[in-house]
């Protein structure tokens, strides 16, 4: 049995899909690995191998001062922070190399989106020590309920059953798509909108002024909920019709994963990630008039909104819990022969 030294700090922002991620990858080790994993937490004695999850200092000085070989998730670039946070240049170049720095230290990288393989090669890192296992989430937390169940979501939210809901999930920042969700929402004014997410970087969240602004004066059928605790987030996508997903900029998002198994359709913007990592034809757009075509046909159309829901569940199923669990092991398991 291998004994794994999980490595994080700061994980526990609250909307950042960095934690939710770190969550949902322990609680499924503990539950489906106790024959071959053993889990301990920031305590390298004793340990087979480290696993670092976040870029916290501490998990730096961890990392310099552990004899131990270690793995390092990345789950962002430098680049990939631009529209979420807004920082003097200084300041930014000199967070960048420190993200670069910190990663460096690793033996090994596991990477949540396959794109990053190239562009973590291009920073010079060796492309025969990066490896792409996805995030996952608990089925048994993240399901379709029953129509009792959903009843009183409608009335926690105040939504109207019979009006088509539309969901996003997300930090309100710039390169999430928030101010194209804000215009579908006045150019479908008989759908309700909801965005769940808030500023988690506060007031170097990029674009925050125009975003506060819209937060506090949305279209009359759009309502941004704030954050919503992770536990009441499975009833959220249960009462509603359908997930859009307007970002321009995304990582792996914990929010499909959650929605799909939900038994939601999604809606999503037609970025290369998403046909990398999503083997289906899910409903896709470029622009906001095509959101709003395919919202409608969504919507309107039965045949449609079965092929969305078959769409949602293949990916459920490509990033079961098993098969990724089957991952985890296999990788450990080779990660520390390649280093004793």
């Amino acid at each position: 049995m291998l004994h794994i030294n999980m490595i994080s700090r700061g994980e526990d922002v609250k909307g950042q899909g960095v934690g939710t991620a770190y969550e949902s990858l322990v609680s499924m080790l503990k539950r489906r690995t106790q024959n071959e994993l053993a889990l301990q937490f920031n305590q390298l004695k004793g340990a087979d191998l480290n696993h670092v999850h976040t870029i916290h200092p501490y998990c730096y000085e961890e990392m310099i001062r552990s004899t131990n070989p270690t793995c390092m998730h990345v789950h962002f670039l430098p680049e990939t922070l631009e529209g979420s946070i807004a920082l003097p240049s200084q300041l930014q170049k000199m967070f960048y190399k420190y993200v670069l720095t910190v990663y460096r230290t690793a033996d090994e990288l596991i990477v949540v989106n396959p794109i990053f393989i190239d562009a973590l090669v291009d920073y010079g890192f060796d492309g025969d020590k990066i490896t792409f296992i996805p995030n996952v989430v608990d089925r048994d937390v993240f399901k379709p309920l029953d129509v009792t169940k959903r009843e009183s979501g409608y009335e926690r939210y105040d939504l109207d059953p019979n009006r088509f809901t539309v969901l996003s999930v997300g930090q309100v920042q710039t390169r999430k798509g928030v101010l194209d969700f804000a215009e579908i929402a006045r150019q479908m004014p008989d759908y309700q909108f909801l965005w769940a997410g808030d500023f988690s970087f506060g007031a170097i969240t990029d674009g925050y002024e125009e975003l506060k602004r819209l937060r506090e004066n949305p279209p009359a059928n759009l309502r941004f909920l704030g954050m919503i605790e992770r536990g009441d987030m499975n009833l959220l996508y249960n009462i509603c019709d359908c997930l859009l997903m307007t970002s321009y900029n995304e990582l792996f998002p914990m929010a499909i994963i959650e929605a799909v198994n939900a038994g939601l359709p999604i809606v999503l913007r037609d970025l290369d990630l998403y046909k990398k990592i999503y083997f289906t034809d899910y409903l896709k757009a470029t622009d906001n008039d095509g959101f709003c075509t395919q919202l409608t046909r969504l919507a309107t159309d039965p045949a449609v909104q079965l092929q969305a829901r078959r769409a949602s569940q293949k990916i459920a199923t490509d990033y079961a819990e098993e098969k990724t669990a089957a991952r985890w092991v296999e990788y450990y398991q080779h990660f520390y022969k390649r280093y004793h």
